[in-house]
């Protein structure tokens, strides 16, 4: 396919899942079994211009004053990819698969207007509902925080310390030109292709051999802040696909005891396929057995760290995910909210004296965060906050200590502050 003949694509597939509200992926998946000719190298180039359209879905509509998915498309374009308007009237020949030339409007649009003027959530591309929430959590550097998370992120990979050095995945993966991550020791990044292309890294042998994972640095630092020592007795209660049992695992050296569990255990599901392949042997994956079954209820009292990755709106991985923005809506929030509540009530009886919880989420909502701890320390006098610098400290990450939240109970990591997804991490200890 050509250039041109791709915009066309990238068009059709924004008008359907635009239209239908649907997953981009759904959207991409359905365009791709229609269009069998279209290769791989075609299907990546498409989709890395919807994602980059989604991206700046509210400034590039901005820009050409209409919210048709071309007229956001060639936006994008615009600002995202840097294109001239020559350069996209070049392309909008109209000849054969290439979209309709472009308009005296939009010619104008991508030659002179701009996005210096508009309204923060359109220079942030954010949805408007949310606009107080991202200023009460980062007051005037919610543009440039919210401008940092509208642009394609790295791919990070967590080294598995159980069977491999960094040094050693940095030489089996040379060919990618991996660097290591700023902040974790274990992390080694890899930066998106001009073209959108990801590099098929589950199917290095490296992978298969099981020495590194998947993973943002924003996750594996939250892992290391929790923390865990070697032969603790820990519990992740969101485990899901196991990310960060796996990084615990490797953190405790294979010493003690983790009881990896989900409340929905379709979602356990590959954890045990990564457990092998990680070689991680203190893994017991507890899932329940019916609805609302209890697969923990021998460990009260018994754990050191209860370790929750808990339910969000996941706004802190809209770089990886920008359709979910536009998807989410208040009561969405407020569904997570109540799950949030219930998942910190659930571990609570589990923590022994002097032990820990450790409330994780990707998300940059307040709501989500500070206000969560801060509700959940009024109705529970038998914990207490641990100091948020001081968990940066003691983790050995004294960079991080710079990067509390709002209200000082977690410690909040963005793409703007700290280069990674956005995580919000707090300890909280049983007296």
């Amino acid at each position: 396919m050509t250039p041109a003949a791709r915009l066309s694509a990238a068009i059709e597939v924004l008008d359907d899942l635009i239209s239908r509200r649907r997953p981009a992926t759904d959207a991409l998946k359905d365009w791709g079994l229609a269009h069998r000719f279209a290769g791989s190298g075609d299907r990546a180039a498409i989709a890395a211009l919807v994602y980059d359209t989604l991206r700046r879905r509210a400034s590039a509509a901005h820009l050409m004053k209409t919210e048709t998915p071309r007229a956001m498309l060639l936006g994008a374009v615009h600002l995202e990819c840097g294109l001239s308007a020559d350069g996209i009237a070049v392309l909008c020949s109209g000849e054969k698969f290439a979209p309709t030339p472009l308009t005296a409007d939009e010619m104008n649009a991508l030659q002179n207007s701009t996005i210096t003027d508009a309204p923060s959530h359109v220079i942030g591309d954010y949805p408007e509902w949310l606009d107080a929430s991202f200023k009460a959590a980062f007051g005037e550097a919610s543009p440039d925080e919210m401008q940092a998370i509208s642009h394609r992120a790295p791919i990070d990979l967590r080294v598995n310390m159980l069977k491999a050095t960094r040094e050693r995945v940095l030489e089996e993966l040379s060919h990618f030109q991996p660097v290591a991550t700023p902040h974790s020791p274990v992390g080694i990044r890899i930066m998106p292709s001009p073209d959108g292309r990801a590099p098929s890294l589950q199917a290095e042998p490296a992978f298969q051999k099981g020495l590194y994972e998947i993973q943002d640095e924003g996750s594996q630092l939250a892992a290391a802040l929790s923390a865990v020592d070697p032969g603790m007795q820990v519990i992740d209660l969101c485990a899901g696909a196991g990310g960060k049992t796996l990084a615990l695992a490797a953190l405790m050296d294979n010493r003690g005891q983790i009881f990896a569990t989900d409340s929905d255990k379709r979602r356990l599901a590959p954890i045990f396929d990564r457990v092998t392949r990680s070689g991680a042997r203190n893994v017991q994956v507890r899932a329940p057995k019916i609805k609302n079954d209890e697969p923990l209820k021998d460990l009260d009292c018994q754990a050191d760290l209860v370790l929750i990755d808990a339910p969000c709106t996941g706004t802190g991985t809209w770089r990886r995910n920008p359709d979910a923005k536009w998807r989410l809506r208040p009561n969405a929030l407020e569904d997570r909210i109540k799950e949030q509540r219930a998942v910190l009530e659930r571990a609570a009886p589990f923590v022994r004296r002097g032990g820990r919880i450790a409330y994780i989420t990707c998300s940059l909502l307040p709501q989500e965060n500070d206000d969560a701890v801060e509700a959940f320390l009024k109705t529970h006098d038998s914990f207490t906050l641990v100091d948020p610098t001081h968990v940066a400290m003691n983790a050995g990450f004294p960079a991080l200590a710079d990067f509390v939240s709002h209200k000082g109970k977690g410690l909040q990591l963005t793409p703007y502050r700290t280069g990674t997804d956005g995580f919000y991490i707090s300890l909280l200890k049983r007296q």
